[in-house]
């Protein structure tokens, strides 16, 4: 049933697109040295939906990146539509071949197409991971958007659209534990563009009510420039580098596994590795630094049963509230593979 019903829903989504906008291009006109930024993933990396260069992830954020360092900034696209994770390592190879040297910057956004094909999660994270390693051994900062939630895609059917909400938060989840343990940083994009899909959908996703549209494509941008401008050292919207975290915007130091889960569930949520009392691990792994640099996203809304993190919950209280969040998680991605091998 499930897999009929996906049928149906690729049928509905469709693909009216011939492809993405072209966006590699120098961004800005400073005199300092040229800041590459490479862009690899799948079809929201290579802006399908967008009418032009300027309006996808990349074009956004080189543009702001160009106007907060006054330099100029040189995008280098190598996104795929279709993409899976296993695609990218070739277009990083290809990245790296059309530069002179290695970038400042990565930007990774990718997953969608690993939960559709159902592609296995260890082996899709298997190759992030992979990249992530590479890129970090060359010296490249490197920020990832993780896999956004599927079950917010409006012609999907129940229940196809809870399982994609699982199937996608568990593997942005497990990207988040990967990149970061690798030295990258992520930030989740989740259901950032479902809130408003109920009410304007004409407005942040295109045509084929999948892709974003430009509108949406700058939320996403918007999301993701901060934690860019922090890699690089750049200081902006009212944000500091290094700040500790603030428990009344749902920031905290926790266990990688359980910032991991938690910004799953939170759309905007930067992740990093940070140190505690000089040491970069605690007794349950690898300590993350859970951020929200964004000030503009939407608040977060618990669904049932799901643990809100606005509120002034003392620390030790709050891991092990999303903890337990993160223990159901896994118990209900086994009990949801199990269903669909039935």
């Amino acid at each position: 049933m499930i897999k009929v019903e996906a049928t149906i829903a690729r049928r509905i989504v469709g693909r009216p697109f011939d492809g993405a906008p072209e966006d590699d291009r120098t961004y800005g006109a400073g005199t300092g040295h040229i800041l590459d930024v490479v862009v690899i993933g799948d079809s929201s990396a290579a802006g399908m939906g967008a009418d032009t260069g300027d309006q996808t992830v990349g074009g956004i954020i080189c543009s702001g990146l160009a106007a907060l360092s006054g330099r100029p900034v040189r995008l280098t696209n190598e996104a795929v539509i279709g993409a899976e994770s296993g695609d990218l390592d070739r277009q990083l190879a290809n990245a790296l071949d059309r530069l002179d040297g290695a970038p400042e910057l990565a930007l990774i956004m990718i997953g969608a197409n690993d939960v559709t094909h159902r592609i296995d999660r260890s082996t899709s994270v298997r190759y992030l991971e992979g990249v992530v390693r590479r890129l970090r051994g060359l010296g490249v900062e490197v920020v990832v958007g993780t896999c956004p939630d599927l079950g917010t895609v409006q012609p999907i059917p129940h229940p196809l659209k809870a399982l994609l909400r699982r199937w996608s938060r568990d593997l942005a989840a497990a990207q988040t534990v990967a990149v970061v343990e690798a030295g990258g940083r992520t930030v989740s994009l989740g259901d950032l563009l479902g809130a408003e899909f109920e009410t304007s959908p004409a407005v942040l996703f295109s045509k084929d009510q999948f892709h974003p549209s430009p509108a949406g494509y700058a939320r996403v941008a918007a999301v993701l420039l901060p934690t860019v401008c922090a890699a690089l050292g750049l200081l902006t919207l009212g944000d500091t580098q290094d700040r500790p975290p603030v428990l009344g915007r749902g920031e905290s130091i926790t266990p990688l596994a359980v910032a991991a889960g938690a910004a799953a569930r939170r759309p905007g949520t930067e992740v990093s590795g940070t140190d505690v009392a000089g040491t970069a691990r605690g007794p349950r792994g690898r300590w993350a630094l859970r951020l929200r640099r964004h000030g503009a996203v939407a608040p977060h809304t618990a669904a049932s049963g799901e643990a809100d993190a606005d509120g002034p919950v003392a620390p030790d209280a709050r891991a092990d509230v999303e903890r337990e969040a993160a223990a159901d998680a896994v118990r209900g991605a086994q009990a949801d593979a199990a269903r669909v091998a039935d």
